[in-house]
């Protein structure tokens, strides 16, 4: 691994974040990520986190039309209720803080928590709760369904509604709908790495996959002999709708788990289209990349979000992060 030792590689990552984008604030100490003009006057505040290993999610979602803070964790691992307490009163302009929150039980707990520090402080505290994932139901991380890859959806249009000057509520209630309209499935070709352990953290023999996959390397539905791109596309997207028939054109996200080059996810990409367009369901727009990632795992991650028209405006609105940038 391209690291030092083990302890220091969040910090590590955290220096380095901070000298490469100086329209950031990186409290490296506290573990704190704050977009540097923050707190933005007669704006709702977006923080969300998690634990580390998933870059970009979530600092690189710090920025103008996105998040305004993120609290990363250690690997894998929460972070911690004062962590997300000082994030929300360095960005809190007086409108109120949202809380963007993956469904897993350490993340809701510790936001739970900070939120009633927050409010302690006078701080007025809303909360979003990802739970996108319809591979499995009570993970080892979980009670209910895992938050994965309508994150990113739910943090970048809530993101324009706040910048668009709208109340908490309307951010909320914005973000509650993504989430509800999103769905995730998962896929992984090999297993990741913890920098802790050095080893994989779970056995996937050569010539097989693992179908509906965490991205803590959490078991997925089942396990088969390596199937083609196009097989997985029509497994993971199939199984996608089956539990969300589409009403309208959806928003879709193509995520690369770290390790499984863009060369494979355009391909992969071009399979998810064809079973897309198969189904008779009409896409709006496509994004491909690594953006939801599990260190250095191959695979991939299908995210289906139903749009209307205020939903694709706000999509489209300027944003300006280290991962995720367009129209300024």
């Amino acid at each position: 691994m391209l690291i030092n030792v083990p302890e220091t590689v969040v910090a590590d990552a955290l220096r380095g974040m901070a000298a490469a984008y100086p329209d950031l604030t990186v409290d490296v100490e506290n573990r704190v990520i704050v977009r540097r003009d923050a707190p933005v006057a007669g704006q709702v505040a977006l923080v969300s986190g998690g634990g580390s290993g998933h870059e970009p999610l979530h600092g690189g979602f710090v920025g103008p039309g996105m998040l305004s803070a993120a609290c990363p964790g250690e690997v894998f691992t929460s972070p911690v209720p004062d962590q997300m307490a000082r994030a929300a009163a360095a960005v809190d302009s007086g409108a109120g803080v949202l809380f963007i929150v993956k469904n897993y039980t350490g993340d809701v707990l510790n936001f739970d928590m900070a939120a009633e520090l927050a409010e302690d402080e006078g701080i007025q505290v809303a909360k979003v709760l990802v739970n996108d994932d319809v591979a499995v139901t009570d993970s080892l991380y979980t009670a209910g369904r895992r938050g994965t890859g309508a994150t990113l959806f739910v943090e970048k249009i809530a993101g324009a509604a706040a910048a668009e000057g709208q109340p908490l509520e309307r951010v909320e209630a914005i973000g509650r709908q993504v989430n509800e309209g999103s769905r995730s499935f998962g896929v992984a070709l090999s297993a990741c790495t913890t920098p802790a352990k050095g080893t994989p953290t779970f056995e996937l023999p050569d010539g097989e996959l693992e179908l509906g996959i965490g991205i803590h390397g959490e078991p997925g539905r089942e396990r088969r002999p390596m199937m083609t791109s196009g097989e997985i596309a029509d497994f993971a997207v199939n199984a996608i709708l089956e539990d969300m028939p589409p009403r309208s054109p959806v928003l879709v996200l193509v995520n690369g788990m770290g390790a499984t080059p863009l060369l494979e996810l355009f391909g992969f990409n071009a399979e998810v289209q064809r079973v897309l367009r198969e189904r008779g369901v009409a896409v709006a727009r496509t994004l491909v990349g690594n953006y939801v990632t599990s260190l250095d795992m191959a695979g991939a991650s299908v995210t289906l979000c139903q749009t209307d028209e205020e939903l694709l405006r706000l999509w489209d609105a300027p944003v300006k992060t280290p991962a995720l940038r367009w129209g300024m």
